[in-house]
């Protein structure tokens, strides 16, 4: 499936006794037609209310907490073979509710945005999480100023820079991503705000790369633009892949994201492919 372009692999292990070590997840993304930015794996549900326990991996093998773009993939994987218009899944970030709002429409409750800074993490204490100076001794990239930290399940870095065009996000995210201060690393985006209500946006996820989209980071980049005073508390993301509305409630500090979903085709996975992958 995708979701806004982001390209998402979801695995069906209900009923099975068993988990993808990493190998497996790099085997299954090496393997023809295959590859993908996420593998949303769903298993059996082990809280009271959800429908499936989903475990999220990059493409590298490592593991994610929160996926928002796949987590509509989940949600009308979920919605159609039960016959309903909202489910709660349970993620490594905690319980996700997803709704269907149209037959490729779904909004997800990402929950609230963690800002402090112990709870992004940072390898050390900052007085303002809106804006650090990843390179207080100099040498920086010339091109960007402080970085806005956020954890939306992951921990994102945002830069806000005045031409998306000039910026090479893919060699200043691989840096950026292994940045020391992120113990964890980071997802790296980076954003020019068109309006009040519109930002566009280029994003290198930890573990993957350039993504044509990157929905915990749309969540990301549309708190921080309201921190820092330069959007509202809902907008619209434009990612290559296409446009995510996020909206930051202040009833309760959710970030609700709506977006689509498309279907690409259904595979069984070879025996082979994973026996090939194990030590």
């Amino acid at each position: 499936m995708n979701g806004a372009g982001n390209k998402i692999l979801v695995l069906d292990l209900r009923g099975a006794p068993v988990r993808p070590a990493p190998a497996d997840a790099r085997a299954i993304h090496r393997a023809p037609h295959l590859d993908y930015d996420q593998m949303m794996v769903i298993g059996d549900p082990h809280t009271a209310g959800t429908a499936a326990d989903v475990l999220i991996y990059n493409n590298d093998g490592t593991l994610a907490g929160a996926c928002g773009n796949g987590a509509r993939c989940v949600a009308d994987r979920l919605c159609r073979e039960l016959k309903v218009s909202a489910v709660r899944i349970e993620t490594e970030a905690g319980v996700i509710a997803c709704e269907r709002l149209g037959p490729w429409s779904y909004r997800v409750d990402m929950g609230a945005p963690r800002l402090a800074w112990d709870a992004i993490p940072l390898l050390r204490a900052v007085a303002d999480t809106r804006r650090v100076d990843l390179w207080p001794d100099g040498g920086g990239p010339k091109a960007l100023g402080p970085a806005s930290l956020v954890n939306m399940g992951n921990p994102h870095a945002l830069f806000f820079v005045p031409d998306l065009k000039r910026i090479d996000a893919a060699e200043l995210g691989a840096r950026i991503e292994v940045h020391p201060m992120f113990p964890e690393k980071a997802n790296v985006t980076f954003a020019e705000v068109l309006a009040r209500d519109v930002v566009k946006a280029r994003v290198w996820e930890r573990g993957v790369g350039l993504t044509l989209a990157c929905g915990s980071a749309a969540c990301a980049t549309l708190v921080a633009a309201s921190r820092l005073g330069l959007m509202e508390r809902k907008g619209t993301v434009r990612l290559p892949g296409g446009e995510l509305i996020i909206e930051w409630r202040s009833a309760d500090d959710h970030v609700l994201m709506t977006g689509p979903v498309e279907y690409e085709g259904a595979f069984v996975l070879d025996d082979a492919l994973l026996e090939a992958a194990a030590p």
